[in-house]
């Protein structure tokens, strides 16, 4: 049992860093081209832009958090990183399609806050770990 989990451990970097690229240019490509993406990887009528750039804040997110988690190991830090990313994009992916319904008004400077919020956490995790 301990050989399979010793095994397991030395997986999880590589994992971790292949699906890491793989979720972020997903993300990337679903944020900077929805159309494409859609229509190549998620045709699920109707298309609906705002909800491919969601899409592709998640992956981005899920990208950037696993990533870091292949580069650093650090459980708090690695999720810090995937949540400023996912807020970050999030907040853009509303600004961006502001003019295609919802409420953004609110939408805008809420998950702009929580994306504050995310990347201050973050600083102070990277501040408390360097000490």
């Amino acid at each position: 049992m301990n050989e399979l989990i010793d095994r397991m451990s030395r997986l999880a970097r590589p994992l971790l860093g292949a699906f890491g690229v793989l979720w972020l240019a997903f993300g990337l490509w679903a944020f900077l081209a929805p159309h494409s993406f859609f229509d190549l990887v998620a045709e699920f009528e109707p298309y609906n832009r705002h909800f491919i750039h969601d899409v592709g804040a998640m992956q981005i997110g899920l990208g950037a958090g696993a990533l870091a988690a292949a580069l650093t190991l650090r459980a708090v830090v690695s999720g810090l990183i995937g949540l400023a990313a996912f807020q970050s994009t999030h907040a853009v992916s509303h600004l961006v399609d502001r003019d295609l319904g919802g409420t953004p008004w609110f939408d805008i400077p809420a998950l702009s806050g929580i994306a504050i919020v995310g990347i201050g956490a973050l600083v102070g995790a990277l501040r408390t770990d360097s000490r």
